[in-house]
């Protein structure tokens, strides 16, 4: 379970919103005084926000400005990837393959017509799955439960 520290910006019924701020990959690259991604991320200060469910094991306590901890496990974040990633790719290809035998405009015609489809069914997949506790960030109540998590 990869571990995440935020600040709850916003609660709902059945929710939290959680932001977090985006760390940068610099401190451990080699290419570290070479790279303008530090520079950037220093400039525009990016954070993310997180929805987290509820569960029926969630404190009911939780304030906006709280800070907390959140896990998401990391066989969501690989599945989640595969999805965005292979599904356009793997479409588009399919997509100028059928195409090709007409010419090449249609087949890159296709292969956009592939990529279009492709994003579509991960929007539907998203949609479908948005609510599935199982597949969503869960808020960790205490520090118990995370060094509990630590050695798992």
């Amino acid at each position: 379970m990869i571990l995440e520290s935020g600040t709850v910006v916003q609660v709902d019924s059945d929710s939290l919103l959680v932001e977090t701020i985006q760390t940068s990959t610099c401190d451990t690259c080699v290419a570290e005084k070479g790279c303008g991604q530090r520079v950037l991320s220093k400039l525009t200060g990016k954070t993310n926000r997180i929805r987290v469910l509820f569960d029926s094991q969630s404190p009911k306590n939780i304030v906006p400005g709280q800070s907390v901890t959140i896990g998401i496990p990391e066989d969501v974040i690989v599945k989640g990837s595969l999805l965005v990633y292979l599904v356009p790719v793997i479409s588009s290809v399919i997509g100028a393959w059928l195409a090709g035998p007409q010419g090449e405009l249609q087949s890159m015609l296709g292969a956009f017509c592939g990529l279009l489809l492709g994003g579509v069914l991960v929007n539907l997949q998203s949609q479908k799955l948005r609510n599935d506790l199982r597949l969503n960030p869960v808020l960790l109540s205490d520090l118990g439960e995370k060094q509990a998590l630590d050695f798992q």
